[in-house]
């Protein structure tokens, strides 16, 4: 659990070097082939060692959590092992996002104690899921009650021009499955896709100005941040102060979408600093 006193001001000096979070790309292999993925399509993945010295480094830095991504996280070899090494070696939350397909009993059971919240992505429902992530539906249901039995668990949705029309369904099947959040991601540009379009960032705003749901929402700092209500920052923390994302190749960026960044060699708190340094 993390506490903001918000009544005690806090210098800037005094903050915590390492940025409260950092998500982590751990491979970019995913079997999945979803026209609107941003995640890079070339062979990468990050050494198991490697990712663990950055995680006690940053846990010494004042990082509170870790979140590990891709790419599928689950097709990364020693997954659960680096998990355990994280939480036990550190003190930071650790959590993970997945399609929730390669999810199986003795997975979530070697990966119990060890990870503290997780996202399962699900980008519409019952059809609409199937033709844009080409498995079935019955199986994400799966992979929720799954997750269920292992920790507090979102459910992440790209919304676009073919999911905008089915959040009451997203919204509905989040509760459904004992969701305790839906996370709302606006589709971003790629090579292939030109990203959520103007007419549809409009509806997904005018979607969530009325929605009345039983689960929390949440939507991804992606543009739509002046008409939608957000989480205040804290004052004089700035973006980089927040979260960092290291993708596959050990770049590490200010965010997931970032097209540049800074190498990470040995110490990932010196990358940081240099990361700051830049912006």
């Amino acid at each position: 659990m993390n506490v903001l006193l918000d009544e005690v001001s806090v210098p800037p000096e005094q903050f915590s070097p390492a940025p409260r979070y950092l998500s982590v790309a751990l491979t970019n292999a995913c079997e999945l082939r979803c026209a609107y993925c941003y995640a890079p399509k070339h062979a990468a993945v990050l050494e198991r060692e490697r990712v663990l010295a950055w995680a006690v480094e940053l846990d010494a830095a004042g990082c509170l959590g870790v979140g590990f991504g891709g790419g599928e996280p689950t097709a990364y070899r020693g997954f659960a092992q680096l998990c355990s090494d994280i939480a036990q070696s550190t003190s930071m939350a650790v959590t993970f996002t997945t399609h929730g397909h390669r999810l199986t009993p003795e997975l979530v059971e070697s990966l119990r104690g060890a990870v503290h919240f997780v996202r399962l992505s699900v980008d519409g429902v019952g059809a609409t899921y199937e033709r844009l992530r080409g498995r079935p539906f019955a199986a994400v249901v799966q992979s929720a009650g799954l997750l269920g039995t292992l920790a507090p668990f979102g459910i992440n949705a790209v919304i676009n021009a073919d999911t905008v029309s089915e959040l009451d369904d997203l919204a509905e099947f989040a509760d459904k499955v004992g969701a305790s959040e839906l996370l709302l991601l606006p589709e971003q540009p790629t090579a292939e896709t030109p990203g959520i379009s103007g007419a549809d960032s409009q509806r997904l705003v005018e979607w969530a100005a009325i929605a009345r749901t039983k689960v929390r929402l949440a939507i991804s700092r992606t543009g739509l941040e002046a008409a939608l209500p957000t989480t205040e920052v804290i004052p004089g923390e700035r973006p980089l102060d927040a979260h960092m994302h290291i993708d596959a190749t050990g770049i590490l960026r200010p965010h997931a979408y970032a097209p540049t960044g800074v190498s990470v060699g040995s110490l990932i708190m010196e990358a940081a600093q240099a990361l700051r340094e830049a912006a």
